[in-house]
């Protein structure tokens, strides 16, 4: 099976994530869990935690809910679940990821900019799992991705050759170009990058990732789909 986990809010840009995993499934059996996530109550009645639990859902998000539901009922080997997660942890994330048997984690543009502690916590603890995860642009209303361009990290010795065995075994992106890392350098290298995405029709950005330190900013760093308005898949470094 191939199973994908989904944090949501809820808003519009889940539909596009359900259909980027459907895509991805293809014909395998596969289980797309949405995972919405809240902090658990803080009291010590049981009473109170079952009723400050109980929260609804606006119009807009049982919308969008109805939307996925559609899709899946309408797709062959595909199941939807929606899970509900009070409390979270990196242990807790880990074994959600394993019970549910996560191949890819897909990480909404919406989701990234929420404002509350959880759910910047649970992309930071999403970045510190061995989990590839695919972060979806605002910019690219795509399903299907074909054509990549390899973001290469300096500080590893990570092959690229390697990275796309570790497509093929996974995924179905192929890696056309490739790119030294330019956080520090973005301005000068953008009209290179600009030239080759339009030159070889890249639809997608590939990098890896090690894990980090659980930061908390009041200033959000432009990442790199931000920048060029492309989905990226990150692949964390022990894992290709």
């Amino acid at each position: 099976m191939k199973n994908f986990l989904i944090p949501t809010t809820l808003k519009d840009d889940t539909i596009c994530a359900v259909k980027s995993a459907v895509n991805q499934a293809k014909s395998a059996d596969s289980e797309i869990i949405l995972v919405l996530v809240s902090e658990a109550p803080d009291t010590f009645s049981s009473s109170s935690f079952l009723r400050e639990m109980r929260t609804g859902l606006t119009k807009s998000q049982e919308e969008v809910l109805e939307t996925c539901r559609y899709i899946i009922e309408h797709t062959p080997n595909c199941k939807l679940k929606v899970h509900n997660q009070y409390g979270l942890s990196a242990p807790l994330l880990k074994r959600l990821i394993e019970a549910f048997s996560v191949k890819l984690v897909i990480l909404t543009h919406s989701y990234k900019q929420e404002t509350k502690k959880i759910h910047q916590y649970l992309v930071q603890l999403a970045g510190n799992q061995k989990c590839p995860i695919l972060h979806l642009s605002t910019e690219v209303n795509k399903d299907v991705f074909t054509k990549a361009l390899y973001i290469e990290n300096a500080s590893t010795n990570i092959h690229v050759k390697d990275v796309q065995q570790f497509l093929n075994d996974n995924f179905s992106f192929e890696i056309v170009s490739q790119t030294s890392n330019f956080d520090d350098n973005y301005e000068n290298a953008a009209p290179f990058l600009s030239e080759a995405i339009s030159k070889h029709n890249i639809d997608m950005l590939v990098e890896t990732r090690k894990g980090e330190k659980i930061k908390f900013k009041k200033s959000k760093k432009e990442n790199i789909n931000e920048k060029l308005g492309l989905p990226v898949l990150s692949l964390y470094e022990e894992m290709v």
